[in-house]
């Protein structure tokens, strides 16, 4: 486990962003970054105060501490700004299966090929590494997050349901999707296809 831990949890450099693991220096930018966005679908909200942060990326650090979680922040290539974080969790290397999750960014960074790129730099890295499934899950009513799984394209597999307890007891379904390695091929393919088109000017953009 203590291999396949350290295999996943390394850094990934994109042309757009780049994913690092997640270290205590990276508080104040990644705070930053989290009160920019929503954490209306998330299982808590680390936006509400700064100690409710704090304890948030307590539990990171303590979960990666423990292997638990791979824990990376988005890094933007151009000025080194912090936009988000994502996850690795649920790592199974006796199953050749890991999850990606708790992926968030700071609004400005929607619609940039950021979130794009980071699920190309992880899936890639994660299929090289001989896994042979990747598992997404979110809350059933997500659209926005439904539509970008949808998107890569992951698989729709269904909805658990009371599959987690959230915030104040309250049970939650997931909805889960996958990307398999059979399908990893088209989906990079998709994958390079689109971030090429966040990163070509339109015509009515160009001098």
């Amino acid at each position: 486990m203590a291999d396949a831990f350290h295999q996943l949890w390394v850094p990934l450099r994109g042309g757009v962003v780049d994913l690092e693991p997640l270290g205590r220096e990276h508080e104040p930018g990644l705070w930053q970054a989290a009160r920019e966005t929503d954490w209306t679908w998330m299982p808590l909200d680390a936006s509400r105060s700064p100690n409710a942060f704090r304890r948030w990326l307590d539990w990171l650090l303590q979960n990666a501490a423990e292997q638990k979680i791979a824990p990376f922040i988005t890094v933007q290539r151009a000025d080194g700004r912090i936009l988000g974080s994502t996850q690795c969790h649920d790592i199974r290397p006796e199953h050749r299966r890991f999850e990606i999750g708790g992926t968030w960014l700071a609004r400005s960074a929607w619609r940039t090929g950021a979130n794009v790129e980071a699920k190309l730099l992880q899936l890639e890295h994660a299929f090289s590494l001989g896994y042979q499934r990747v598992e997404f899950k979110t809350h059933p009513e997500n659209a926005r997050s439904r539509r970008a799984l949808e998107a890569l394209p992951a698989q729709f597999e269904g909805i658990l349901r009371k599959h987690l307890i959230i915030r104040e007891g309250e049970p939650r379904d997931s909805a889960y999707y996958s990307v398999i390695d059979d399908e990893w091929p088209a989906v990079r393919a998709n994958l390079q296809r689109r971030l090429r088109e966040l990163q070509t000017p339109r015509s009515h953009d160009a001098p």
